[in-house]
């Protein structure tokens, strides 16, 4: 297949089709709804479609999603062939079950189509390989959907570290926790296809911990399985390029009524910067050696729309995503497989890549 990429330049809107209609659908098609350069072709869903132009809402562990008004000219197909088939659409965003990613990933860029893919990329680091090698050669950029490399508050840990206001990183502490999906039940808690919680949850925090340091080399992990099979609690120590001391958790074990909890505290050579979801508009606080206590105000659109907005914005100039790639995407698989194993064994583990041939 040609190496030549699908450009639009001269396109003043990017035409994308949805796929997977549940919670992450609908709340991609929300944050697409407000990208003044994408507009909308179609969705995609073998079961729940549009009724008069109407989407019904769903719950997720964020937050529940309203029914959302797409209007007529939106086109709803049932079947994924024949929304790859449609001349009009140009990007494929697919918000399917984990187990669907790489067929329908790599059938979506063979077809011509720019595609930005839902996390975990795959159940395994081999079948997100697949995935990154027709990626190489196909015509439309690729981009896993990694949201927390784009959140507000995480853009801007990056951000300081990269740009030494604070000094280096001594040591940093990663918190993702959450009930047990109480919907898709029959994915979601079935541990072989979904992960369970260290690849539908956890993976968003040691994806970031590369994004911030570097690839870790090894890891070491303790954890147990309660509702899919697969890992639903987990705590991991990763040894980072630099040295600093990072640790993660993630967890579905979480009472109903808790919701979902996301924080972190990050200790620089000269602040603090503590960030906690439940605080609201105090969540991230820094502390500075010699000033008082502040709260850091993050302004602009949540990482999911930041990711799509990325996403329109690399078609349009002619230039693959840069944030996050296929590779990143194979790699965080990596990094989580690693700590499955660490579990596993009782011993930390290698971070191996599944292109080490």
């Amino acid at each position: 297949m040609s190496n030549t990429k699908i450009t639009s330049s001269s396109a003043r809107k990017v035409k994308v089709a949805v796929v997977g209609l549940g919670f992450m659908g609908v709340t991609h098609l929300k944050a697409w709804q407000k990208i003044e350069s994408a507009q909308i072709a179609a969705v995609c869903d073998a079961v729940r479609l549009p009724v008069n132009g109407v989407l019904a809402g769903v719950n997720g562990n964020l937050s529940g999603t309203d029914a959302i008004h797409l209007g007529a000219g939106v086109k709803a197909y049932k079947n994924l062939d024949d929304a790859l088939g449609d001349p009009e659409v140009e990007l494929v965003d697919l918000c399917v079950p984990t187990a669907l990613h790489v067929p329908q990933a790599i059938a979506a860029l063979r077809a011509g189509k720019h595609v930005i893919c839902e996390k975990p990329l795959a159940r395994t680091s081999a079948q997100a390989w697949e995935i990154a090698q027709v990626a190489k050669t196909a015509r439309g950029y690729f981009m896993p959907a990694m949201c927390m490399r784009f959140w507000p508050e995480w853009a801007w840990l990056k951000r300081e570290l990269a740009q030494g206001t604070y000094g280096r990183v001594l040591a940093a502490r990663f918190r993702r926790v959450s009930e047990a999906p109480g919907w898709s039940k029959d994915t979601y808690l079935k541990g072989g296809q979904s992960g369970g919680a260290l690849l539908d949850l956890h993976i968003h925090d040691s994806d970031f911990v590369q994004f911030l340091f570097g690839r870790p080399t090894s890891v070491y992990a303790t954890g147990l399985s309660r509702y899919s099979g697969a890992i639903d609690h987990i705590v991991t120590q990763y040894q980072v390029p630099g040295g600093a001391v990072v640790s993660a958790e993630g967890s579905w074990l979480m009472n109903k009524g808790h919701g979902l909890g996301m924080a972190y505290t990050v200790n620089f050579e000269q602040a603090t910067a503590d960030f906690d979801l439940s605080r609201g508009k105090e969540a991230l606080r820094l502390f500075e050696e010699g000033k008082e206590p502040r709260t850091i105000a993050c302004e602009g659109p949540d990482g999911y729309e930041t990711e799509l907005r990325h996403m329109a914005a690399s078609i349009l100039a002619g230039t693959p995503p840069s944030v996050v790639t296929a590779a990143d995407g194979v790699s965080a698989v990596e990094i989580c497989e690693a700590e499955d194993l660490s579990i596993r064994h009782g011993q930390p583990m290698k971070v191996m890549s599944a292109n080490a041939n």
